[in-house]
């Protein structure tokens, strides 16, 4: 415990499933600038909330860190005397907020170079870069850091032209330019127009080249496809996006599931501490992920890269547009995914090849852990720390109850329709245990 959580009596805690409750307030809309600097990045909130509830006010307690140094706060343009909230080294809360609703406005400044942790938005090699599943949105600023809420971002970026050419969000891409108040610098406006949590919110700025393409989907509509990389590796993205056109053309001829923005953009770095994340339409890559070449490559190189890429591309249904009710369904987004994943590499290449390697590592890796004291369910009853529960039995042992014969394709395939088929998207996994309790599943 740092001397600060100390300080302010804010320990780690244990977080139990059972004590799960639905967030007191909705957020309608969230609005967030990022002027980037090389020193201090300010980062700018509006977010439109409204109660949940009925009766008297409720505290509006958000999610920060002790990285996070508050500048001003204000409530329906009015600035927030002292004595209205309380901030600490974990959390923001307004004391008394409008039981009607409200706008809350906050700008807070936070130093990306500074930010070791790789959690949230840091800066390495030159360029800045985030992370945020499963906690790292609040170190980028104060927001109820958890997967159940949802809202529509719009997310504005500032930064030297020269230095940072290429400025990345989610959403598509609808505004861009030169500062006319400020020499040398530029701008991208970003909406998303899918409700998404706030794990999922990526940001990259950086000197990068890319690659181009398209895809067409199956209702007419085209897609723009890049792969941004450093320059010196921009050569080795050809099967990166041969396996993202596959993905998109199999996901709508096996799954239904077509691709709902105009936009598909993948970021591949050196320094990134997750294998790959799926941040709504801007996946970030470790480069080992993405790139390759036939001088330097094995076909298990080709294999991983083509399985990667298609895994965080599915995400873009099974966990994106439907995601976890709380993380203690972290299993259930995975697992299905993963699922999908394995398919898709089987079709794609010899299906009786992948699935005694599938199988292979689950032997040699999940059966490993399950049999040592790290042993844990797919689903636990409590954690401290979450990223302590990305495992290979999360992500594997949920796939296997999906392809074993007492669960056929036919529920898999009644599950991703009452999970995906619905006009607006929400969170929780519920039908997935009764879609699979019915096939003769049990993710356990």
């Amino acid at each position: 415990m740092s001397a600060s959580e100390e300080i302010m009596g804010e320990a780690a805690k244990e977080v139990f499933r059972k004590d799960y409750k639905p967030f007191d307030y909705g957020i309608a809309k969230f609005d967030l600038s990022f002027s980037l600097e090389e020193e201090v990045t300010t980062v700018s909130t509006k977010m439109v909330l409204k109660p949940n509830f009925t009766g008297d006010s409720r505290p509006l307690t958000l999610d920060g860190s002790a990285d996070l140094v508050l500048k001003t706060i204000t409530l329906d343009g009015v600035p927030v005397e002292a004595a209205g909230y309380e901030l600490t080294a974990k959390h923001l809360t307004l004391k008394a907020p409008p039981v009607k609703e409200y706008v809350l406005e906050v700008v807070a400044e936070i130093k990306p170079q500074d930010n070791t942790s790789l959690d949230g938005l840091y800066k390495s090699n030159g360029n800045f870069c985030s992370q945020c599943e499963a906690e790292g949105f609040r170190n980028i600023t104060w927001f109820p850091d958890r997967p159940d809420v949802m809202t529509v971002y719009t997310t504005r970026i500032v930064a030297d032209k020269a230095k940072y050419p290429v400025l990345l969000s989610n959403g598509n891409l609808v505004e861009s330019g030169d500062c006319p108040d400020k020499p040398g610098y530029h701008f991208t406006v970003w909406e998303d127009p899918f409700v998404k949590p706030c794990y999922l919110f990526a940001l990259v700025a950086g000197n990068l080249a890319r690659i181009e393409d398209s895809f067409t989907t199956s209702l007419g509509n085209p897609v723009t496809l890049r792969i941004y990389t450093e320059a010196h590796n921009v050569h080795k993205c050809a099967h990166a996006m041969t396996s993202l056109k596959a993905s998109m053309k199999w996901d709508e001829e096996v799954f239904g599931l077509v691709y709902d923005l105009n936009l598909f953009n993948i970021v591949a770095v050196d320094d990134f501490n997750m294998g790959a994340m799926e941040n709504k339409s801007l996946n970030i890559f470790n480069s080992r992920l993405v790139l390759a070449s036939p001088e330097t490559a094995s076909d298990n190189d080709y294999s991983n890269i083509e399985g990667v890429v298609a895994h965080e591309y599915f995400h873009n249904w099974t966990g994106n547009r439907v995601t976890c009710k709380d993380w203690f369904q972290l299993s259930l987004k995975e697992g299905l995914t993963v699922f999908r994943d394995q398919e898709f590499s089987s079709d794609m290449n010899n299906r009786g090849v992948k699935r005694i390697a599938d199988v292979n590592r689950l032997r040699v890796s999940q059966f490993s852990e399950d049999a040592s004291p790290m042993a844990h369910p797919v689903r636990p009853d409590s954690y401290i720390k979450m990223d302590n529960f990305y495992t290979v039995t999360v992500y594997e042992k949920v796939a296997p109850s999906l392809a074993v014969p007492q669960c056929p394709s036919g529920p898999v395939m009644r599950l991703c329709d009452v999970w995906c088929s619905v006009e607006s998207p929400r969170t929780g996994s519920e039908e997935m245990a009764v879609v699979m309790e019915d096939g003769g599943c049990h993710a356990g």
